[in-house]
């Protein structure tokens, strides 16, 4: 199995499209080409995960959290990111990142929790818009099913994670003339002609307009191809955080227990909302590091607020309208492992696929 192969998979399967801006995800480093015998997953790369792969022949990382964010202007081992670039390449180990892409498709990290939580009727709590194109072509009947299909193997019809192929076609009579130099596929020179056509509507996430056109032109008779593209303003189904309901409602007390023992936490950092302690019926959830998502949270009427990283002020920020539950950075993405390796093996069933042994939480309890 070439890495190429892996990493364009991912590329799409997750798309790198849906990143934040301040992000860096997909293939880090490794050769393309070189061959990926076994891949190691894991939330973050640190060097012990880069000895572990090295002491059980993996010969590819997969993490959630990238191992490079920033530029890096040197590898001469000054701090950790370097010491591990510097062995992953001595050691020809090859480095991917699946992080907010990961967080943002539906069905991801914020998914995984709402899941193992139990939550019914999950939803996405924020999201995003302008990420959709939309493609319209004119085609000659004799040529709709194969332009189609061109289309939909090249990522386009795809409609979340539960429908792929879509598209909408509408028949009509196309009139033109071709002009002398031309080369109709039908209609003669200099007179004016008309043939069958099907309009055929689709949508795809427009990161991909270079290799959509690049199929359509493919597969397109026409010497001068009739299409144009829209941008859809309408929200995806892509973006942050998930909003949920428990099945039935739930004290405070009982719910912290729950969310305890079915995310593997000893600790919550909460704090009181007398009015939402009484009946816990909604809930909002972010992988990682969530703040920025509390005032959507606020605003879908959420009872509590499950993510991590919220620091002294943040709780303030609250205005009593709703309990937040830090349950730690490392705790809420454990299960993203899973995730990953469930990912990769719908593509790659005869990939030897590890989880690490490591636990790389950085953050220990007393």
């Amino acid at each position: 199995m070439k890495l190429f192969e892996i990493s364009n998979y991912l590329d799409t399967r997750v798309p790198l499209a849906l990143q934040e801006e301040y992000d860096n995800c997909g293939l880090l480093i490794g050769d393309k080409n070189k061959e990926i015998n076994s891949v190691l997953i894991s939330l973050d790369c640190t060097e012990e995960l880069v000895d572990e792969a090295i002491n059980n022949n993996h010969n590819l990382i997969v993490s959630h959290h990238p191992l490079i964010f920033s530029g890096v202007k040197k590898i001469i081992g000054s701090n950790n990111v370097e010491k591990i670039i510097a062995k992953a390449i001595k050691y020809d180990i090859a480095i991917y990142a699946m992080h907010t892409n990961l967080d943002n498709i539906h069905g991801g990290v914020s998914f995984q929790i709402a899941e193992k939580i139990n939550l019914i009727n999950s939803k996405i709590l924020k999201p995003k818009s302008n990420i959709i194109t939309k493609i319209t072509v004119y085609c000659p009947t004799t040529h709709t099913e194969q332009v189609k299909n061109a289309l939909f193997d090249s990522g386009a019809g795809t409609i979340s994670e539960f429908y792929d192929r879509c598209a909408f076609v509408s028949n009509g009579q196309g009139f033109f003339r071709p002009l002398e130099g031309a080369s109709p596929f039908s209609g003669n020179i200099g007179k004016d002609s008309s043939s069958k056509e099907d309009k055929i509507e689709m949508i795809f996430y427009s990161y991909l307009k270079s290799k959509i056109l690049s199929a359509l032109k493919e597969s397109h008779p026409y010497q001068e191809i009739a299409y144009f593209l829209d941008d859809i303003q309408n929200d995806s189904q892509a973006g942050s955080g998930v909003i949920g309901e428990l099945q039935k409602p739930m004290s405070l007390n009982n719910f912290l227990s729950h969310v305890k023992q079915k995310m593997n936490t000893s600790v919550i950092r909460y704090n009181n909302n007398k009015r939402s302690a009484q009946n816990i019926k909604k809930v909002a959830v972010c992988g990682g590091s969530g703040r920025f998502l509390l005032e959507d949270a606020i605003r879908s009427e959420a009872d509590v607020f499950i993510t991590s990283d919220f620091k002294y002020h943040d709780f303030f920020d609250t205005n009593n309208q709703i309990i937040v539950f830090d349950i730690g950075h490392y705790e809420s993405e454990f299960y993203t492992q899973q995730l990953i390796f469930s990912i990769i093996k719908e593509k790659f069933s005869k990939l030897a696929l590890h989880l690490t042994d490591i636990c790389t939480n950085p953050i220990l309890y007393y």
